[in-house]
């Protein structure tokens, strides 16, 4: 049965790029809407956990840990329907026109000027995001202002044609794409990049490895991707940013960089940094909580047992790098 579920979530992918973006898009938005409506009445395993995770949002917004039913309710079914609007957007992507996605680009704050400084400097960067809005999106934005390529890290999906799909998908749009496991440690050819001054993009604010660090989100013990160790050992521009949807638009803010400690362990200066950039996601999604898109668990209340006995903080090494 798990083989068969991996093969029609394999297809249903496949039909995604052929179809979804051969169809008007009244029909596509119409019918991803539906979808997600239904899901939220379900109430399955993954909104259960979307869920629990905006619970932690409100009860950090309102300062209490009462959190209306109602409006967690409310929040959790916009949370669906922005995360439609994400694959419907993904899907329709490779049709949409570059100016479309460049003149759509709204931002918040001097720092879109700043990251491009950097580069024409010679001096690599870091952006790191939380699963807000449509990334990939700015990613495509990112590319169209000049910035030429870039380089990120992906999860290997289920099934493998699903991760291949989405591997083309990306490297047509521009990315340069590492896969997270089954193929050597992707630091060493992130700090390689970062080294020549080029652009490295992860989404952050989860741990995929079981070797993040543990930082506070909206109050709780939470665990996110140690991209922090990048800047630390590389001299590169840690740069949080995050991305939401802007009425038919985009929205997107570029915060200040994080600089690296001048004292410490390197251990130390990761957890600072660390904690730093959780302090910016919490801030960037108390405004836009609907367009969170996290259907996982990332709180230390929420994994499970034999995942909390993995180290925390596991910095890569250097002698990692190729």
């Amino acid at each position: 049965m798990a083989v068969l579920g991996e093969r029609l979530t394999g297809v249903a992918y496949q039909l995604g790029w052929t179809v979804i973006r051969r169809v008007p898009l009244s029909w596509a938005s119409w019918a991803f809407a539906k979808t997600a409506g239904i899901a939220w009445r379900r109430q399955g395993p993954g909104v259960q956990v979307l869920e629990a995770n905006l619970r932690r949002v409100l009860s950090w917004k309102y300062g209490t840990d009462e959190v209306d039913g109602q409006e967690l309710r409310a929040l959790s079914r916009a949370a669906l329907l922005s995360y439609a609007r994400y694959w419907l957007e993904v899907f329709r992507l490779s049709v949409t026109p570059t100016e479309r996605l460049v003149s759509g680009m709204r931002f918040q704050g001097p720092n879109e000027a700043t990251i491009f400084s950097h580069l024409k400097a010679g001096r690599g960067v870091i952006i790191a995001l939380p699963h807000m809005g449509n990334f990939e999106q700015a990613g495509a934005w990112v590319i169209a202002e000049g910035a030429g390529k870039f380089t990120t890290v992906a999860e290997r999906l289920k099934p493998e044609s699903v991760y291949e799909s989405f591997l083309r998908f990306r490297q047509r749009l521009g990315f340069e794409v590492l896969p997270l496991t089954g193929g050597g440690s992707p630091f060493g050819t992130l700090a390689q990049r970062l080294r020549a001054g080029g652009l490295v993009c992860l989404v952050s604010d989860r741990d995929l490895k079981e070797s993040g660090v543990e930082v506070e989100l909206f109050g709780e013990k939470a665990r996110i991707s140690a991209v922090a160790a990048l800047a630390v050992h590389t001299g590169a521009a840690l740069m949080p940013t995050a991305t939401w949807f802007d009425g038919e638009d985009w929205g997107a803010r570029i915060y200040d960089e994080i600089p690296v400690p001048e004292s410490g362990t390197r251990a130390e200066k990761v957890a600072a940094m660390s904690q730093q950039l959780a302090d910016r996601f919490t801030e960037a999604i108390a405004e836009h909580p609907a367009d969170w898109h996290m259907l996982q668990k990332v709180f230390v209340a929420d994994l499970d047992p034999a995942r909390l006995a993995a180290p925390s903080a596991r910095v890569p090494a250097p002698r990692n790098e190729p």
